[in-house]
């Protein structure tokens, strides 16, 4: 190649064709990355999921009253069952009346 404009031109297109090739590459492996991780985030919001259903679960088991059956040595007295509902409803309409007014 004498000619030093010939020479300069298919350097040039040579140079932007391995840029080129460089840059697709990095781009392609950056969407597989960015893929992968979206995968391992899904995963792992997965399994934090199910813990804390599994953990719901065993908390409400463990104090569901409907689900224990009373030993005979207690009886339940259900006046008293209904008074601490009633009781608890109450605390919860003055917490949600409580809530509705930050609201506002």
């Amino acid at each position: 190649m004498n000619n030093p404009v010939l020479h300069a031109f298919f350097l040039g297109r040579a140079l932007a064709e391995v840029l080129s090739e460089k840059i697709e590459e990095n781009f392609t492996n950056a969407l597989s990355e960015l893929g992968r991780f979206d995968t391992e985030q899904r995963e792992e919001l997965r399994k934090f999921i199910e813990e804390v259903q599994a953990r719901a679960k065993i908390s409400v088991a463990s104090e569901d009253p409907v689900n224990t059956t009373p030993s005979e040595s207690s009886p339940i007295d259900l006046q008293e069952t209904i008074d601490n509902l009633r009781a608890e409803i109450a605390r919860l309409k003055a917490e949600l009346k409580i809530y509705r007014d930050q609201k506002t």
